[in-house]
């Protein structure tokens, strides 16, 4: 009998696979682009995925909540919730750009159980529930070893900060010590991280369906995941995702320490060094 957790794992990658198969049959094709009330872009991909995720949920899980970027939230009260982005990195997507994904999270409160990441138009898939390690097109991955920044690739989405001008500096002290530093954003780069492909992935502005997936994704993988501060949420609006051993060095350069929140993990949670 399978447990759970597996069956929750299983029920990510297959929402996951299953919405981002429809939004990549509009990949590189013509698109009307609208805009949404917060200045970002939205498609009929955007919307048609989402759809099809929440009809799939509400078949097999009709007691479940759902939140989603494009349609909102159904039964917010209910003691489970499934977080939806059809299309991570819309900006890319509508550019022709294939480092965009689908995200499908399940969470419990704050607590996420397991998610999904899926690639679609570069065919890789990350899932992960708790306990069950980290799967990487139905392979164990776990985040690299590098251990000095001097050696390590660090990226973010969008090294302007314009929306969080206090990590604009810090970000640039990080960048010039590493020994790569790019823009492979939105939710690329914490499959870099996750697979041992990169070292350091940091976002100022997320929603929760932006980062939710990401938290057993990194975390089974053997990573550390915070908020930019170092709160251990989902919830935080902003991401910052590490290896295990650059993931106090990188917080001591990026969060000022006056500046953590309250729910910041304890130095002994991220052990790490810089050579």
């Amino acid at each position: 009998m399978r447990r759970p957790t597996q069956l929750l794992l299983e029920a990510v990658h297959d929402v996951a696979r299953l919405a981002g198969d429809i939004a990549l049959r509009h990949f590189r094709s013509a698109l009307t682009v609208d805009t949404k009330a917060d200045g970002s872009p939205v498609t009929v991909a955007d919307r048609e995925a989402e759809r099809a995720a929440r009809s799939w949920i509400e078949k097999r899980f009709p007691h479940d909540g759902i939140l989603g970027e494009e349609f909102g939230a159904d039964r917010a009260d209910a003691a489970r919730r499934w977080i939806i982005d059809p299309i991570d990195g819309t900006k890319s997507f509508v550019r022709g750009v294939p480092l965009w994904g689908t995200l499908i999270a399940i969470a419990a409160g704050e607590e996420i159980l397991a998610g999904a990441a899926y690639y679609p138009a570069v065919d890789e898939m990350l899932a992960a529930a708790r306990g069950t390690g980290c799967w990487w097109n139905d392979s164990r991955c776990a985040v690299s070893q590098i251990s000095a920044v001097s050696d390590a690739t660090v990226l973010t989405t969008d090294e302007r900060f314009d929306r969080t001008p206090w990590l604009r500096e810090p970000w640039g002290r990080l960048a010039s010590r590493a020994a790569v530093a790019r823009s492979w954003g939105d939710c690329f780069g914490y499959l870099m991280v996750a697979t041992g492909r990169a070292e350091v992935m940091v976002d100022g502005v997320l929603g929760p369906w932006d980062l939710a997936c990401f938290a057993p994704i990194i975390e089974e993988a053997g990573g550390v995941i915070t908020d930019a501060r170092g709160g251990r949420t989902a919830f935080g609006g902003s991401g910052l995702a590490t290896n295990l051993a650059l993931g106090l060095t990188v917080r001591d350069i990026l969060i000022d320490r006056a500046a953590r929140s309250a729910t910041a993990l304890p130095t002994a949670e991220i052990r790490g060094s810089d050579a």
